[in-house]
């Protein structure tokens, strides 16, 4: 069954790369997820984004491991080898294993979503992206009674990746979820932007994206994925758990240590622009608020 949320995102939110898809292609992906929604009940006229481009997307990116300058994974991640490609997933579940990039594919059904993407640095992106639910990729693994948590761990290939030699982080780059949000219907992985493969920079050829969480969470190019019982430790909290959580919903209300996160920088919009008031959960509060029911979302951030 398609799975229906509210959006208040357009085409005209994307970049203008956009303009060349395949119209008939683009509704058929999104009428089934209700992105091809019109304006959402919290969209607001002068909330109205403007667009970005497939340079910007592409060209301004954190991906520590090629380097900390947001040019630097353009430069240099096309060092990184990315076929043949192979997850392994394992822990707790019916069918543990090396799943290849193509195993993954034939299983999978791709469409088209329109996403927000924001930063915890306070920038922010539309991305239009490719991919699956991560949903349906657990259910072929068979998610085993008792799992609480999902793992996942990135490409850890020093001779590929220059920004490995310094000890920005520890090496590899991991994150995690709570298992129900890795089931949401929104949450996906992704394997192409602006109907093309993902490039190198952004992820290639497999990333996860949790568009209500900060940026950092959906991490890119993952090799690993670990259904468990308990919280998994992931290298931003293990970094400075005083400035990162695990949970790290974007929220407004709750001050980064050095900045504050009631507003946002859009890219492309220069650099006089007008900062634009930051959504609850990215915009997806009405999708994804109930999960944290009774949780003091300051103190779980």
């Amino acid at each position: 069954m398609a799975h229906r949320w509210t959006n208040d995102l357009t085409l005209a939110d994307a970049t203008p790369e956009a303009a060349f898809w395949n119209r008939r292609r683009i509704i058929a992906g999104l009428a089934g997820t209700g992105l091809a929604a019109a304006l959402g009940a919290g969209a607001r006229a002068e909330e109205a984004l403007a667009p970005n481009t497939w340079d910007e997307v592409t060209s301004y990116c954190n991906y520590y491991e090629f380097g900390t300058g947001k040019g630097d994974p353009s430069k240099y991640a096309d060092r990184m080898t990315v076929r043949p490609w192979s997850v392994k997933i394992d822990g707790l579940v019916d069918n543990p294993g090396g799943y290849s990039l193509e195993q993954i594919l034939g299983e999978m059904t791709l469409e088209e979503r329109l996403y927000r993407f924001r930063c915890v640095e306070a920038w922010s992106m539309v991305v239009p992206w490719q991919g699956f639910e991560l949903a349906d990729l657990l259910n072929m693994a068979g998610v085993q009674e008792g799992a609480k948590y999902v793992a996942f761990e990135t490409l850890y290939r020093p001779s590929e990746m220059p920004g490995t030699a310094y000890k920005v982080l520890d090496w590899p780059y991991r994150e995690g979820l709570r298992l129900d949000e890795a089931m949401h219907p929104l949450t996906m992985m992704a394997t192409g932007i602006f109907g093309k493969p993902l490039p190198n920079q952004n992820g290639a050829p497999l990333r996860l994206v949790v568009p209500w969480k900060y940026g950092f969470k959906s991490i890119k190019s993952v090799v690993r994925i670990t259904l468990t019982d308990q919280e998994p430790p992931t290298s931003w909290n293990m970094a400075n758990p005083r400035e990162y959580g695990f949970y790290s919903n974007v929220n407004p209300h709750v001050s980064h240590p050095r900045w504050s996160q009631a507003s946002e920088r859009r890219i492309g919009g220069g650099l006089f622009a007008k900062r634009q008031p930051t959504l609850m959960f990215n915009g997806y509060e009405a999708e994804v608020a109930p999960m944290y029911d009774g949780m003091d979302l300051a103190k779980f951030f």
